[in-house]
């Protein structure tokens, strides 16, 4: 948005010549913003760029960079002048309609606002973070803005469904496509913030001998055809992420996806001044599918992308609020309205001068040679005035005129001329009286105004709203057995086919097998890491052959914490989750998946603590905990909450300090199995319903020594 600080240094004319662009500079420093120049003259710049204002407010001249970022040429080689926009902006500052202040020094004046006759705060948006809040204002079409607005202002208990009808969404200089849905759309307007999605708009181009090429003529807002160009580089050719020594399997898919989709330079940047954008990305072969290169590129580049939206507005008060579309522009339409009152009444009092002085020239007009006379018999003027005012009745303001007035204007001509002026003078005073007596006429004006404005200066919408799902990538996988391997320092591997023979397996010095698991190679992998956090990876994504396979961290977002467990089955498997501080609770497999790699943090675990494997059960109504010192308890497993979105849990199983949780089983009651260490050997016992009535308890107890024979640390096969 223009500032009046920046607005006050410029030509009053919109289409006055082109000037320095150093000399509005160096003026907005020394009469209104005594700070850095290089701030000031980024304004003008930015309000001089077609591709960054839907509407520029200034006629650059010169380099004033481009949109892939190029920085524009120095202010000393830079012309500018007012748009035919800005006067919108400004050429009703002259007739009272805001107020002024003085400026830093007190040696100026500049306006507190503008009188915009339409509202640029939606026409161009704005984007900001000012202190302790922020705004992100989209475009919208002026003839769009315009209804929407005269609309609210002959309707003040307008429904945001009349807006969206007359407005239906933003309306970016880039142009581009808005494929959020109605109800996304919706929500942003009536909340003031949202977020909505846009796309770009591409065409498959047909050359001879059956050949094509993708051209992509407009990019979402505020993305450049060099920062497409450089993610699909990015892509063609990845760099381990931060803190990894290789890159990802992903990124090697990918990687390979895009060689074998894009031909070796094929994307070329064809855009010049005269012409509008066009980007062309040619494929490796022509009997590959356009629809699926562009759903890689829409996924993995900014070709496709989300613009938060953030309604915050300095209100009609001058406090910072998020409001509602319907909202801001019944403010607008309040601030209008009383703009044009303003403008009415400094009109009303111009036009009431201007009569007075007339009626005063007629009257002389009538007794001219006395006038003449009696002004000629005085010692000065100001005899002369107190003489007119004297005998002729006539008012200082009037007497001061004829004092002043040229023997010239006398004729015959110009008594006739002053007649019609009266009757002119006294028309527009009665109709201007009859706008500020009543209210409506005031609107209708203001509404009439809008139309004008927008018929003037309107053009049609750029951005196309037309709802369409996301893109997609789908990568067709062959549904194979697989068994997936787990060490215990977190590498994972993949081998064909179940029933692995474990003893052919082998490890880094010094680590070990943790687990391995049984599922299909279209199945997703559910990993458990230390810290509480889950992680979703595809079993088809895990690296397959004799290998050691990789970190898990590099298939997910995941720091160097250590991994648990992992999982793949039925979503609604039941889980009793714990932690070695003894807290648990049961949820679903199901509620443990991810959709992104960062994952998420789904059990909450103290310090000094660590998650534990989940204990899968279908059957069962009770819950054994193992302490570290061997306290075995038993209690029911409806004590144990279920808690789907996850959590901190409750107490298993009362622990003292230096004591953990050593094991979790679920049992019917009637057996359970427990094993241990014995003279260096692992022994194993099972625990009659007898022998379990023993230890039977409530929640969170301490339970009772387990008396096996044996140190038990573990409860189950």
């Amino acid at each position: 948005m223009c500032s009046p600080r920046t607005a006050a240094t410029r030509p009053r004319r919109s289409r006055a010549g082109f000037a320095k662009c150093a000399r509005y500079v160096g003026e907005v420093l020394g009469k209104y913003h005594p700070h850095g120049d290089s701030s000031t003259y980024e304004a003008l710049v930015h309000l001089a760029q077609p591709f960054s204002m839907r509407y520029p407010l200034i006629d650059g001249q010169g380099n004033f960079g481009s949109r892939d970022g190029d920085a524009p040429a120095a202010y000393r080689y830079t012309e500018a002048r007012l748009s035919g926009y800005a006067g919108l902006m400004l050429a009703e500052i002259g007739e009272g309609t805001v107020d002024f202040v003085k400026n830093y020094d007190g040696k100026f004046e500049e306006p507190l606002l503008l009188p915009a006759r339409l509202p640029f705060g939606l026409l161009n948006g704005s984007f900001g973070i000012p202190v302790g809040f922020s705004t992100r204002i989209p475009s919208h079409n002026l003839k769009e803005v315009a209804a929407a607005a005269a609309h609210v202002i002959r309707h003040p208990r307008a429904k945001l469904e009349d807006v969206l009808e007359r407005m239906p969404g933003p309306d970016f200089p880039g142009g581009g496509q808005i494929i959020s849905p109605p109800e996304e759309i919706r929500q942003a307007y009536e909340t003031g913030r949202g977020s909505l999605v846009l796309k770009c708009k591409w065409e498959r181009e047909q050359l001879a001998r059956g050949q094509w090429r993708i051209v992509i003529s407009e990019l979402p807002h505020g993305v450049s055809v060099k920062q497409v160009s450089e993610e699909i580089e990015a892509l063609a050719n990845p760099k381990p992420g931060l803190g990894k020594k290789e890159v990802s399997q992903e990124q090697k898919r990918m990687k390979q996806f895009i060689l074998d989709q894009i031909d070796q330079g094929g994307v070329r940047d064809e855009s010049d001044r005269k012409s509008r954008l066009r980007l062309v990305i040619e494929p490796r072969s022509s009997r590959q599918n356009p629809e699926e290169l562009m759903a890689a590129l829409l996924v993995h580049t900014a070709l496709e992308t989300r613009y938060a939206v953030n309604l915050t507005w300095l209100g009609l008060d001058g406090l910072p609020e998020t409001k509602g579309i319907v909202e801001v522009l019944r403010e607008w339409g309040e601030f209008r309205v009383a703009t044009v009152r303003r403008r009415t009444q400094f009109r009303l009092d111009r036009c009431e001068e201007r009569l007075h002085i007339v009626e005063g020239r007629l009257k002389a007009y009538a007794k001219i040679d006395e006038i003449i006379k009696l002004i000629r018999s005085s010692e000065d003027q100001a005899e002369a005035k107190h003489k007119l005012r004297e005998k002729f009745r006539f008012t200082e303001r009037q007497a001061e005129d004829i004092v002043n007035l040229r023997l010239g204007q006398l004729t015959r001509l110009d008594g006739a001329k002053l007649n019609e002026e009266r009757k002119a003078l006294e028309a527009e005073r009665k109709g201007l009286k009859l706008l500020l007596g009543d209210e409506k006429e005031l609107k209708k004006l203001v509404v009439s105004e809008l139309q004008e404005d927008a018929k003037k200066y309107g053009d049609e919408r750029r951005t196309l709203i037309k709802t369409a799902e996301r893109a997609q990538l789908e990568v067709s996988v062959l549904e194979e057995p697989v068994t997936v391997i787990l060490s215990q320092k977190g590498w994972i591997r993949a081998r064909s086919g179940h029933g692995v023979d474990l003893s052919t397996l082998t490890f880094k010095d010094g680590d070990a097998l943790l687990q391995t698991l049984e599922c299909k190679t279209t199945d997703p992998v559910i990993v458990l890491a230390a810290s509480g956090k889950t992680f979703t990876v595809d079993a088809a994504a895990i690296p397959s052959g004799r290998g050691d396979g990789a970190p898990v961290n590099t298939l997910v977002n995941s720091s160097s914490g250590d991994i648990v467990w992992m999982a793949s089955g039925a979503p609604a498997q039941p889980l009793l989750v714990s932690s070695s501080a003894g807290l648990g609770f049961v949820c679903k497999l199901g509620d443990l998946v991810t959709k992104t790699r960062q994952g998420k943090d789904f059990m909450k675990v103290d310090e000094g603590a660590q998650a534990r494997p989940p204990v899968k059960f279908s059957e069962g109504k009770f819950v054994a905990a193992l302490s570290s010192d061997s306290r075995l308890l038993v209690f029911p497993l409806d004590e144990v909450p279920e808690r789907p979105n996850g959590g901190v849990g409750v107490q298993l199983l009362s622990l003292p300090e230096g004591i953990s949780l050593a094991s979790l089983a679920v049992t019917d009651g009637k057996s359970l199995v427990v094993s241990g260490i014995k003279r260096k050997n692992r022994a194993v016992a099972t625990l009659d319903a007898k022998q379990l009535a023993e230890h039977i308890g409530r929640r969170a107890q301490r339970g009772r020594l387990a008396d096996v024979g044996f140190r038990p640390d573990k409860l189950g096969e």
